[in-house]
Protein backbone atom coordinates (compact mmCIF):
# COMPACT_ATOMS: atom_id res chain seq x y z
CA UNK A 1 0.00 0.00 0.00
CA UNK A 2 1.51 3.62 -0.67
CA UNK A 3 2.52 5.65 2.42
CA UNK A 4 -0.29 8.44 1.36
CA UNK A 5 -3.32 6.39 1.66
CA UNK A 6 -5.31 9.17 0.84
CA UNK A 7 -3.36 10.33 -2.34
CA UNK A 8 -4.18 6.62 -3.38
CA UNK A 9 -7.90 6.56 -1.87
CA UNK A 10 -8.80 9.74 -4.33
CA UNK A 11 -6.96 7.97 -6.96
CA UNK A 12 -9.28 5.60 -7.49
CA UNK A 13 -12.32 8.04 -7.27
CA UNK A 14 -10.86 9.45 -9.65
CA UNK A 15 -10.54 6.88 -12.31
CA UNK A 16 -13.96 5.96 -11.67
CA UNK A 17 -15.15 9.01 -12.17
CA UNK A 18 -13.65 8.87 -15.32
CA UNK A 19 -13.94 5.33 -16.58
CA UNK A 20 -10.72 5.66 -17.62
CA UNK A 21 -6.63 5.99 -16.64
CA UNK A 22 -5.32 8.00 -19.36
CA UNK A 23 -8.09 10.56 -18.35
CA UNK A 24 -7.20 10.68 -14.33
CA UNK A 25 -3.39 10.60 -14.87
CA UNK A 26 -3.74 13.75 -17.28
CA UNK A 27 -6.04 15.53 -14.02
CA UNK A 28 -3.40 14.44 -11.59
CA UNK A 29 -0.75 15.27 -13.94
CA UNK A 30 0.91 12.06 -14.20
CA UNK A 31 1.80 9.26 -16.13
CA UNK A 32 -1.15 6.36 -16.54
CA UNK A 33 1.28 3.79 -15.95
CA UNK A 34 2.35 5.38 -12.39
CA UNK A 35 -1.50 5.27 -11.37
CA UNK A 36 -1.64 1.96 -12.80
CA UNK A 37 0.75 0.93 -10.20
CA UNK A 38 -0.87 2.67 -7.40
CA UNK A 39 -4.08 1.29 -8.27
CA UNK A 40 -2.72 -1.59 -8.21
CA UNK A 41 -1.01 -1.51 -4.89
CA UNK A 42 -4.69 -0.58 -3.69
CA UNK A 43 -5.99 -3.54 -4.50
CA UNK A 44 -3.00 -5.92 -3.06
CA UNK A 45 -2.95 -4.00 0.11
CA UNK A 46 -6.90 -4.28 0.81
CA UNK A 47 -6.82 -8.00 -1.31
CA UNK A 48 -9.73 -7.40 -3.49
CA UNK A 49 -10.01 -6.33 -7.29
CA UNK A 50 -11.39 -2.90 -7.46
CA UNK A 51 -11.53 -2.14 -11.25
CA UNK A 52 -12.54 -4.03 -14.39
CA UNK A 53 -9.59 -2.95 -16.66
CA UNK A 54 -10.06 -3.86 -20.83
CA UNK A 55 -8.74 -2.08 -23.84
CA UNK A 56 -11.48 0.20 -24.36
CA UNK A 57 -12.95 0.83 -20.53
CA UNK A 58 -12.03 0.64 -16.78
CA UNK A 59 -15.03 -0.29 -14.90
CA UNK A 60 -15.89 -0.87 -10.78
CA UNK A 61 -16.18 -4.53 -9.70
CA UNK A 62 -18.65 -4.79 -7.54
CA UNK A 63 -16.52 -4.75 -4.54
CA UNK A 64 -15.04 -2.13 -5.85
CA UNK A 65 -18.31 0.13 -6.11
CA UNK A 66 -19.34 -0.76 -2.71
CA UNK A 67 -15.42 0.35 -1.53
CA UNK A 68 -16.19 3.49 -3.40
CA UNK A 69 -19.63 4.43 -1.79
CA UNK A 70 -17.84 4.06 1.66
CA UNK A 71 -14.61 5.92 1.52
CA UNK A 72 -16.42 9.21 -0.86
CA UNK A 73 -17.71 10.69 2.50
CA UNK A 74 -14.99 10.80 4.00
CA UNK A 75 -12.36 11.95 0.98
CA UNK A 76 -15.19 15.11 0.48
CA UNK A 77 -14.78 16.04 4.30
CA UNK A 78 -11.17 15.98 3.84
CA UNK A 79 -11.36 17.73 0.88
CA UNK A 80 -13.36 20.31 2.45
CA UNK A 81 -11.45 20.77 5.57
CA UNK A 82 -8.63 21.15 3.30
CA UNK A 83 -9.92 23.79 1.31
CA UNK A 84 -11.48 25.69 4.75
CA UNK A 85 -7.32 25.87 5.53
CA UNK A 86 -6.43 27.13 2.52
CA UNK A 87 -9.31 30.14 2.64
CA UNK A 88 -7.54 32.06 5.55
CA UNK A 89 -10.30 33.78 7.27
CA UNK A 90 -13.58 32.56 4.89
CA UNK A 91 -11.62 33.99 1.63
CA UNK A 92 -13.51 31.81 -1.15
CA UNK A 93 -10.92 29.49 -2.68
CA UNK A 94 -10.74 26.05 -4.50
CA UNK A 95 -12.09 23.48 -6.67
CA UNK A 96 -16.24 23.52 -6.81
CA UNK A 97 -17.88 20.77 -7.91
CA UNK A 98 -21.64 21.41 -9.62
CA UNK A 99 -23.94 18.75 -11.13
CA UNK A 100 -26.60 20.94 -13.33
CA UNK A 101 -28.72 19.66 -16.17
CA UNK A 102 -28.37 20.69 -19.46
CA UNK A 103 -31.44 23.29 -19.60
CA UNK A 104 -30.04 24.60 -16.85
CA UNK A 105 -26.79 25.22 -17.83
CA UNK A 106 -28.13 26.92 -21.12
CA UNK A 107 -30.24 29.59 -19.70
CA UNK A 108 -29.07 29.99 -15.87
CA UNK A 109 -25.76 28.84 -15.22
CA UNK A 110 -23.51 29.92 -18.40
CA UNK A 111 -24.54 33.91 -18.51
CA UNK A 112 -23.31 34.07 -15.06
CA UNK A 113 -20.19 32.08 -15.22
CA UNK A 114 -17.41 34.67 -16.75
CA UNK A 115 -18.54 37.53 -13.98
CA UNK A 116 -18.23 34.92 -11.47
CA UNK A 117 -14.79 33.39 -12.44
CA UNK A 118 -13.43 37.87 -12.74
CA UNK A 119 -14.60 37.72 -8.75
CA UNK A 120 -13.68 35.23 -7.25
CA UNK A 121 -10.53 33.93 -9.60
CA UNK A 122 -9.31 31.62 -6.70
CA UNK A 123 -11.73 29.10 -6.83
CA UNK A 124 -11.70 27.11 -9.69
CA UNK A 125 -15.29 25.72 -11.42
CA UNK A 126 -15.88 21.71 -12.30
CA UNK A 127 -19.33 21.71 -13.98
CA UNK A 128 -20.85 18.47 -15.05
CA UNK A 129 -23.64 18.95 -17.19
CA UNK A 130 -25.96 15.66 -17.28
CA UNK A 131 -29.91 14.83 -17.02
CA UNK A 132 -29.56 12.15 -14.41
CA UNK A 133 -29.90 12.32 -10.56
CA UNK A 134 -26.80 12.75 -9.63
CA UNK A 135 -25.29 11.36 -5.88
CA UNK A 136 -23.66 14.15 -4.43
CA UNK A 137 -21.84 12.89 -1.81
CA UNK A 138 -21.10 9.19 -3.91
CA UNK A 139 -19.97 11.64 -6.09
CA UNK A 140 -17.96 14.17 -4.88
CA UNK A 141 -19.88 16.98 -5.85
CA UNK A 142 -20.43 20.58 -3.91
CA UNK A 143 -24.05 20.93 -5.42
CA UNK A 144 -26.55 19.79 -7.94
CA UNK A 145 -29.63 21.89 -9.59
CA UNK A 146 -32.48 19.96 -10.05
CA UNK A 147 -36.28 20.36 -10.03
CA UNK A 148 -38.19 20.63 -7.01
CA UNK A 149 -39.93 17.74 -6.96
CA UNK A 150 -37.09 15.93 -7.51
CA UNK A 151 -35.14 16.66 -4.30
CA UNK A 152 -34.30 14.63 -1.46
CA UNK A 153 -35.70 15.14 2.33
CA UNK A 154 -32.46 15.41 3.01
CA UNK A 155 -31.01 18.25 0.92
CA UNK A 156 -30.67 21.90 1.83
CA UNK A 157 -32.37 23.32 -1.07
CA UNK A 158 -32.42 27.08 -2.15
CA UNK A 159 -35.03 28.15 -4.86
CA UNK A 160 -33.23 30.01 -8.39
CA UNK A 161 -35.84 31.51 -10.09
CA UNK A 162 -39.68 30.38 -9.31
CA UNK A 163 -42.03 28.66 -10.42
CA UNK A 164 -41.21 27.04 -14.30
CA UNK A 165 -43.44 25.95 -17.23
CA UNK A 166 -42.85 23.92 -19.96
CA UNK A 167 -44.30 24.00 -23.29
CA UNK A 168 -45.19 21.75 -26.13
CA UNK A 169 -43.90 23.81 -29.30
CA UNK A 170 -43.89 23.21 -33.27
CA UNK A 171 -43.03 25.57 -36.25
CA UNK A 172 -45.62 27.19 -38.17
CA UNK A 173 -44.74 24.90 -41.28
CA UNK A 174 -45.54 22.05 -39.11
CA UNK A 175 -48.98 23.41 -37.80
CA UNK A 176 -49.80 24.14 -41.76
CA UNK A 177 -48.84 20.74 -42.82
CA UNK A 178 -50.59 18.34 -39.94
CA UNK A 179 -52.97 20.70 -37.71
CA UNK A 180 -52.45 21.69 -34.09
CA UNK A 181 -53.19 19.33 -31.13
CA UNK A 182 -55.96 20.81 -29.05
CA UNK A 183 -56.16 17.97 -26.18
CA UNK A 184 -52.78 15.55 -24.66
CA UNK A 185 -54.97 12.84 -26.24
CA UNK A 186 -54.15 14.45 -29.87
CA UNK A 187 -50.59 13.82 -29.43
CA UNK A 188 -50.36 10.22 -30.67
CA UNK A 189 -51.56 11.32 -34.34
CA UNK A 190 -48.73 13.64 -34.15
CA UNK A 191 -44.94 13.08 -34.37
CA UNK A 192 -43.10 14.08 -31.55
CA UNK A 193 -39.13 14.21 -30.29
CA UNK A 194 -38.76 11.72 -27.44
CA UNK A 195 -36.33 12.94 -24.55
CA UNK A 196 -33.90 9.97 -23.36
CA UNK A 197 -32.49 10.19 -19.71
CA UNK A 198 -28.98 9.19 -19.58
CA UNK A 199 -30.38 5.96 -17.04
CA UNK A 200 -31.76 5.53 -20.73
CA UNK A 201 -35.34 6.00 -19.38
CA UNK A 202 -37.65 7.31 -21.80
CA UNK A 203 -39.25 11.12 -20.91
CA UNK A 204 -42.98 10.85 -20.44
CA UNK A 205 -44.75 14.04 -21.37
CA UNK A 206 -46.27 15.71 -17.76
CA UNK A 207 -49.44 17.74 -18.80
CA UNK A 208 -52.23 18.52 -15.73
CA UNK A 209 -55.81 18.63 -15.91
CA UNK A 210 -57.41 22.45 -16.94
CA UNK A 211 -60.65 21.98 -15.52
CA UNK A 212 -63.18 19.57 -14.37
CA UNK A 213 -62.92 16.97 -11.41
CA UNK A 214 -59.47 16.31 -11.66
CA UNK A 215 -58.11 19.94 -12.16
CA UNK A 216 -54.89 20.18 -11.17
CA UNK A 217 -53.89 16.41 -11.40
CA UNK A 218 -50.53 15.80 -13.40
CA UNK A 219 -50.65 12.69 -15.65
CA UNK A 220 -47.77 11.14 -17.96
CA UNK A 221 -48.05 10.12 -21.56
CA UNK A 222 -46.26 8.43 -23.95
CA UNK A 223 -45.57 9.99 -27.17
CA UNK A 224 -43.78 8.59 -30.77
CA UNK A 225 -42.05 10.02 -33.45
CA UNK A 226 -38.94 9.68 -36.19
CA UNK A 227 -36.27 11.26 -33.15
CA UNK A 228 -35.11 10.49 -29.94
CA UNK A 229 -32.53 12.48 -28.70
CA UNK A 230 -30.68 13.58 -25.11
CA UNK A 231 -29.63 16.80 -26.01
CA UNK A 232 -32.29 19.67 -25.66
CA UNK A 233 -30.71 21.53 -28.51
CA UNK A 234 -31.38 19.02 -30.82
CA UNK A 235 -35.06 18.48 -29.65
CA UNK A 236 -35.36 22.31 -30.77
CA UNK A 237 -33.61 22.17 -33.90
CA UNK A 238 -36.04 19.33 -35.41
CA UNK A 239 -38.91 21.59 -33.99
CA UNK A 240 -37.89 24.63 -35.58
CA UNK A 241 -37.02 22.27 -39.03
CA UNK A 242 -40.65 21.55 -38.93
CA UNK A 243 -39.77 17.42 -38.13
CA UNK A 244 -41.75 17.02 -35.08
CA UNK A 245 -43.24 18.70 -32.16
CA UNK A 246 -41.34 18.77 -28.99
CA UNK A 247 -41.52 19.18 -24.60
CA UNK A 248 -39.18 21.24 -23.18
CA UNK A 249 -38.48 23.93 -20.51
CA UNK A 250 -40.20 27.32 -21.70
CA UNK A 251 -36.61 29.27 -20.98
CA UNK A 252 -34.97 26.69 -23.96
CA UNK A 253 -37.85 27.79 -26.10
CA UNK A 254 -38.16 31.40 -25.52
CA UNK A 255 -35.95 33.18 -28.12
CA UNK A 256 -37.19 30.88 -31.12
CA UNK A 257 -40.71 31.74 -30.01
CA UNK A 258 -40.44 35.77 -29.49
CA UNK A 259 -39.06 35.03 -33.37
CA UNK A 260 -41.71 33.34 -34.61
CA UNK A 261 -39.91 30.06 -35.66
CA UNK A 262 -41.98 28.23 -33.07
CA UNK A 263 -45.34 28.01 -31.71
CA UNK A 264 -46.82 27.10 -28.78
CA UNK A 265 -49.86 25.04 -28.22
CA UNK A 266 -51.53 23.08 -25.60
CA UNK A 267 -50.92 25.90 -23.04
CA UNK A 268 -54.15 25.38 -21.19
CA UNK A 269 -51.97 21.79 -19.66
CA UNK A 270 -49.14 23.38 -19.00
CA UNK A 271 -49.33 25.06 -15.60
CA UNK A 272 -46.45 26.53 -13.85
CA UNK A 273 -44.66 24.05 -11.57
CA UNK A 274 -42.02 24.01 -8.34
CA UNK A 275 -38.81 25.61 -10.28
CA UNK A 276 -35.16 24.51 -9.94
CA UNK A 277 -33.33 24.52 -6.53
CA UNK A 278 -29.91 24.72 -6.16
CA UNK A 279 -29.29 21.73 -3.67
CA UNK A 280 -26.55 20.33 -1.02
CA UNK A 281 -26.42 17.84 1.95
CA UNK A 282 -27.68 19.15 4.87
CA UNK A 283 -25.29 17.83 7.19
CA UNK A 284 -22.34 19.82 5.22
CA UNK A 285 -21.03 23.12 6.37
CA UNK A 286 -21.11 25.29 3.84
CA UNK A 287 -17.96 26.25 2.37
CA UNK A 288 -16.77 29.56 1.30
CA UNK A 289 -16.78 29.18 -2.35
CA UNK A 290 -20.07 27.48 -2.17
CA UNK A 291 -21.73 30.49 -0.59
CA UNK A 292 -19.93 32.98 -2.96
CA UNK A 293 -21.48 31.06 -5.91
CA UNK A 294 -25.26 30.87 -4.35
CA UNK A 295 -25.08 34.96 -3.50
CA UNK A 296 -23.38 35.24 -7.45
CA UNK A 297 -26.52 33.31 -8.73
CA UNK A 298 -28.94 34.66 -6.49
CA UNK A 299 -27.53 38.15 -8.01
CA UNK A 300 -27.56 37.40 -11.47
CA UNK A 301 -31.41 35.76 -11.42
CA UNK A 302 -32.65 39.07 -9.78
CA UNK A 303 -30.90 41.15 -12.14
CA UNK A 304 -32.14 39.35 -14.96
CA UNK A 305 -35.06 39.80 -16.82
Amino acid sequence: MPTDHAAALRAFRLIARHGSFTRAAAELEVTASALSQTLRQLEDHVGVRLLHRTTRRVGLTEAGHAFLERISPALNEIDEAIDALRQHGDRPAGTLRIAVPQMVLDHLIAPCIAPFMRAWPEIRLDIQVDNRLTDLIGEGFDAGIRLGERLARDMVAIPLGGPQRAVVVGSPAYFAAHGRPTHPRDLPSHDCVRFRFSNNAIYRWEFAHPSGASKGQWFELDVDGPITTNDPGMAIQAAIDGLALTHMMEPSARKALAEGRLVSVLEAWLPPFDGFYLYYPSRLQVPPKLRAFIEHLRRHIAASP
